[in-house]
């Protein structure tokens, strides 16, 4: 790690992001860091203000202001080995499409989605549910990809290869009533199990049946299921 310190904001939100952010803020005391987990907060202003070296998004679903990386180093992570799987939900895209393991990219933030030089990138596999994959990623990113950097003052590369384009899923698309197979039924179940993501669900006329904390089993799949009356009199 870098000896002299170095100025930094971290911008993320979820929990367990905010729980890494700040104890890499204590393990790394050296460093003078922003902590931002309010899009409302992310302004040129106070960036501007701070003045850091560094802005690192481990997760962030807002569009960043282009003053902030025009003037700014802002490094974003992204689940997939880009420049295959540039755009939205790129977990679920993974898995969906029967992917089980990828790397994770570290990149710039540049005016195109997900088309930035690349620091660094890190293997991670996809199994387990949604949150404990998010964690995975987030032990990798605070405990090995943002210290890597910092120590070693990387300068990003070019992305190389074929460019393949996720497209951001919907909430509809949660809806698991066309499933016939087992183990797509599962790893839809588990890919949208965590903090903030649409629930794997079936819906009759009058109930909306929602399934959470799946397991495989050998010749079935037991999950948790909310269930709730649609128009309750």
């Amino acid at each position: 790690m870098n000896k002299t310190g170095t100025k930094l904001v971290i911008a993320t939100i979820k929990s367990w992001n905010i729980t890494l952010s700040k104890e890499f803020i204590r393990s790394h005391s050296q460093n003078n860091v922003m902590l931002i987990t309010n899009k409302d907060d992310l302004t040129f202003d106070r960036i501007k203000q701070f003045s850091p070296e560094y802005i690192f998004f481990p997760h962030w679903s807002w569009i960043i202001p282009s003053a902030i990386y025009d003037n700014f180093e802002c490094i974003v992570f992204h689940m997939t080995d880009l420049p295959f799987g540039r755009g939205g939900s790129p977990l679920q895209n993974l898995i969906e499409k029967g992917i089980y393991k990828t790397r994770l990219s570290a990149l710039r933030v540049v005016n195109e989605l997900d088309a930035g030089p690349i620091y660094l990138k890190r293997d991670m596999d996809l199994h387990g549910s949604a949150k404990e994959i998010f964690k995975r990623s987030a032990d990798i990113i605070f405990n090995d990809m943002i210290p890597f950097i910092l120590q070693n003052r990387i300068e990003p590369s070019p992305q190389t290869g074929e460019v393949v384009n996720f497209k951001r899923r919907t909430p509809e698309q949660s809806n698991i009533a066309n499933l016939k197979n087992l183990t797509r039924i599962y790893d839809y179940i588990r890919m949208l199990d965590a903090e903030g993501y649409p629930p794997a669900f079936i819906e009759t006329s009058e109930l909306r049946i929602e399934f959470s904390e799946v397991k495989m089993n050998k010749n079935n799949v037991t999950a948790t299921a909310k269930i709730e009356v649609k128009h309750e009199e």
